[in-house]
């Protein structure tokens, strides 16, 4: 059979060759022509030139899939470190991917689990359930009438994930886009690499939906899948089936509000408890990782993107949270400072500085009684005010031991909105504070 462009390492190379040339190219010429240019219209150009590279690498990473899809995924959830043009092309990684054959689900089972599909199981559905960046899921029945899901990992990629992240970290250096030292851009990365080769090992996969079941054992709705060890492998992961109403379902729409409230303060929930308590967060929240049913149940699904935390790093971020609440902008600089997110040597960029992102980001946690996340304009308030970032960028790096809690947090507000969550947090959050204060 003759591999796929997706899985071939030659036709992988010339597609991220031909992106990464393209990308460079755009950003040469648009360098060239700016010198000619008035400050407004280079200002305009550049953003134009933006967004055709990001369209050319959007496009790219969809179509590859792997490791590079995973990582644009991560970036659109950020403006740390990417123009704004850019994350916003790339939220299209977000939904759901195109499938591969079956043929291609048929032939990795068959190397991994030594048998066809369809003797495996009783029956193993052709078409996929989902696919996402580094696999899809099938759904099954095994012999015994469990009804389960299978998540088949795409051939080659876990052979693939260091060869894509230098192709796009150059892209990305050649394009101009990465305003930050090489040592911050190198830590950024080797963090994203060590959860991608986590992410592509289902055995450990296997080891975190055990430890995350008994982390939330005693909330009886809140579901994680149970795996099916004899029917795993490190590329294979067969588990139990939990059936629920997705985001995008039209179900949902039939939740009353106090049903969409108690989803919400379940979901900040369990990111409270992994994040203060355990230490050990869920981290990726794309809205197809979870399910929910009219009683309130909240079903979790791949924790193939699990991050432990250090316990300095959780004190860190609480520190930060609470000088936040206070606006006590010089310990919120320490946190930052702690965190590894501020350039020690660099003085802070001011109260006033912080204050404008505070009001942003803890607007949902001023005590307003029914905060209502549907309407909420976060996002739209810090795209405006990136200008002031990239004007204070140089006092700033990528918080790599931090990186994923801002990706939990940021996922979550996401799915808050999409659901209409209306809900006050702060007694929660307060509690959550109290109990990790020092």
């Amino acid at each position: 059979m003759a591999k796929n462009r997706q899985t071939s390492k030659t036709g992988r190379f010339l597609k991220l060759a031909g992106m990464t040339a393209s990308v460079a190219g755009r950003y040469a010429s648009d360098k060239v022509q700016s010198v000619f240019r008035s400050e407004e219209g280079a200002e305009q150009a550049k953003r134009n030139t933006y967004q055709r590279m990001a369209s050319d690498v959007a496009d790219t990473l969809g179509e590859l899939k792997g490791a590079v899809m995973k990582i644009g995924q991560i970036a659109s959830q950020t403006q740390d470190f990417l123009p704004q043009e850019f994350s916003s092309a790339l939220q299209k990684l977000q939904k759901e991917a195109p499938p591969v054959a079956y043929e291609v689900i048929r032939q990795q089972v068959l190397a991994e689990l030594g048998e066809e599909p369809d003797k495996l199981f009783a029956e193993f559905e052709r078409e996929p359930y989902a696919a996402a960046s580094i696999g899809q899921v099938h759904r099954a029945t095994t012999h015994d009438g469990r009804e389960v899901i299978v998540k088949v990992q795409y051939p080659g990629v876990d052979e693939s994930v260091n060869s894509d992240l230098v192709h796009l970290k150059v892209t990305l250096k050649l394009g101009g886009l990465l305003k930050m030292p090489k040592k911050s851009v190198d830590e950024l990365f080797r963090e994203i690499q060590a959860r991608l080769h986590e992410e592509l090992d289902y055995v450990q996969e296997a080891r975190n939906l055990s430890m995350f079941r008994e982390f939330h054992k005693h909330d009886e709705q809140l579901l994680i899948p149970e795996v099916l060890p004899e029917l795993s492998t490190a590329r294979v992961l067969t588990l139990e089936y939990l059936e629920g109403d997705h985001l995008d379902s039209e179900a949902i729409n039939a939740y009353d509000q106090d049903t969409l409230n108690r989803i919400g303060q379940r979901i900040f929930s369990m990111l409270a408890s992994q994040l203060f308590e355990h230490h050990v967060i869920h981290g990726d929240p794309h809205p197809g990782n979870f399910a929910f049913r009219p009683d309130g149940t909240v079903i979790v699904y791949d924790f193939g993107c699990v991050k432990v935390l250090k316990p300095e790093i959780v004190a860190a971020y609480a520190d930060a949270i609470r000088a936040s609440i206070h606006e006590d902008y010089a310990s919120v600089d320490d946190a930052l400072r702690r965190l590894g997110a501020r350039v020690p040597r660099l003085p802070s960029p001011g109260a006033d500085y912080y204050k404008v992102w505070r009001d942003i980001f803890f607007e949902p946690f001023s005590g307003i009684a029914h905060y209502d996340f549907a309407a909420s304009d976060i996002h739209m308030r810090a795209v405006r005010n990136t200008p002031l970032f990239f004007k204070h960028i140089e006092h700033f790096k990528p918080p790599v031991d931090s990186l994923y809690i801002d990706r939990m947090v940021s996922g979550h507000f996401w799915i808050m909105k999409s659901l209409g969550v209306r809900q006050d947090f702060r007694p929660m959050l307060d509690q959550y504070l109290l109990s990790h204060s020092n």
